[in-house]
């Protein structure tokens, strides 16, 4: 019944949405829609009964770029990480999502970056156009390198991207450890449980030192930094 009710406020949040972004839009001004969609999401664990506990956000310097990597649980994992840090920080999806009426323009305009995950020129693209608005724009941006839900809970092998983003940008990684997600929206499920859900924010790991020949090596660390986090 939670997950209903929210899916109607989100719905109607949508129908309100459309005059921002025909206001925003053609102005490129996208801090209304952050705003909005920032204040929206913390309906969500409100309504639907989920307690958070967040440790570590004191670590974040709102005025330093990140690569914020965390462990992908469920649906609401990219949610809750982007409520949480006070940045106005990106994502980069699946260009799936950006199909979603009225949200995926509304992620376009505030600069989340779509990436194809049939294709390596695609997810080069996509890395690239990153790099550019971290160097650019200075934007933070938030990732989940084992690219896709746990199916077992577990930690999964993480891919590359989002180290190459970090060396290309120069910026250090932060690690983020999320525990109890799963258990309340399992991969596969639509409707969410009451519970506790844990997020830990590591210290951010730098980058200097490592390149595409060590890569192997800094994904290890950040990975280890995170399954520390879950034990």
């Amino acid at each position: 019944m939670r997950t209903f009710i929210l899916l109607i406020i989100y719905i109607l949040l949508t129908i309100l949405l459309i005059p921002v972004l025909l206001f925003c839009y053609p102005l490129k001004f996208p801090l209304p829609i952050i705003l909005i969609g920032k204040a929206a999401l913390w309906l969500g664990p409100k309504i639907l009964g989920i307690r958070l506990d967040a440790s570590g956000l004191d670590r974040i310097d709102k005025r330093t770029s990140y690569v914020f990597m965390a462990n992908h649980l469920s649906l609401m994992d990219g949610p809750l990480i982007f409520m949480l840090i006070p940045q106005f920080v990106r994502v980069l999806l699946k260009k799936e999502a950006f199909k979603i009426p009225v949200i995926g323009l509304a992620m376009r305009q505030v600069g989340f970056v779509s990436v194809d995950r049939k294709g390596l020129k695609g997810g080069k693209k996509s890395i690239d156009r990153a790099t550019r608005m971290i160097k650019e724009k200075g934007f933070s941006f938030l990732i989940f390198p084992e690219g896709t839900r746990s199916r077992d809970g577990k930690l999964q092998p993480f891919k590359r991207g989002g180290f190459f983003l970090a060396i290309n940008s120069q910026v250090p990684i932060f690690p983020v450890s999320i525990k109890g997600s799963y258990a309340l929206m399992p991969k596969g499920s639509f409707f969410v449980k009451k519970g506790k859900v844990g997020v830990m924010f590591h210290p951010p790991v730098s980058i200097k030192g490592f390149n595409k020949d060590n890569l192997s090596q800094l994904i290890n660390k950040v990975r280890s930094v995170i399954q520390s986090g879950l034990d």
